[in-house]
This record gives C-alpha cells, sequence and structure tokens, in this order.
C-alpha cells in the first residue's frame, strides 16, 4: 500500500472517530434544529452567503465520510434556505459530497 493511501486512510479514521468521540452527531438530530430554528434563521438574514458556504461545506463533509446526518441536512437546507434555493444548494452538495466519497473509495 502506497504511501498517499496510508494518509488519506489515517486522516478519515481520525475525522470520523471525532466525529463520534466529540459526539457532533448531537447537532444533527431534528430536535436540534427545531430548538436553534428561530437563531438559524436570523443568522441567515444577516449573513445569507457565509450561511450557504458553510452549510454547503457541511453537507458535502458528511456526504463524502459517510456519516450519518445528510437527511437532517436536507430537510434543514429546505427549512433554511426555502424549496427553490434550498433544492439547488442541497443538490450540488450531495453531489459533491457523493462524488468525493466515491473518489476516496475508489482510490
Amino acid at each position: 500500500m502506497s504511501k498517499s493511501k496510508i494518509i488519506i486512510i489515517a486522516g478519515l479514521a481520525v475525522l470520523i472517530s471525532a466525529f463520534f468521540l466529540f459526539d457532533l452527531g448531537q447537532y444533527f438530530t431534528l430536535q436540534y434544529l427545531k430548538a436553534e430554528k428561530d437563531d438559524i434563521l436570523a443568522f441567515y438574514e444577516l449573513h445569507k452567503l457565509g450561511t450557504i458556504v458553510i452549510y454547503m461545506l457541511l453537507y458535502v463533509g458528511i456526504t463524502a465520510l459517510s456519516l450519518p446526518g445528510a437527511a437532517i441536512m436536507t430537510l434543514a437546507g429546505g427549512a433554511i434556505f426555502g424549496l427553490f434555493t434550498g433544492s439547488l444548494i442541497v443538490s450540488f452538495a450531495s453531489t459533491i459530497g457523493a462524488t468525493l466519497a466515491f473518489l476516496v473509495s475508489r482510490f
């Protein structure tokens, strides 16, 4: 096995372990989203582009690492951004994340 593959596998293992070690899954539940909906919407109104970029990075990361929470992120995208904008953002983010997951598993 080449050195670069070992580094990629080790990096993925660290990221996935950190997700479960720090219990980051608690932030990807419907209860959390319901509790924080007003704050998230207020932040979105103040920082539209920043919110979209952060959301896309989170969605791509969750999808690329095959972590649980993509369905919740999809629902959150619709709730935060609305039907049209949310569908557009989720489509791009999920496609990029799935492509990265494929590339990681392929190489």
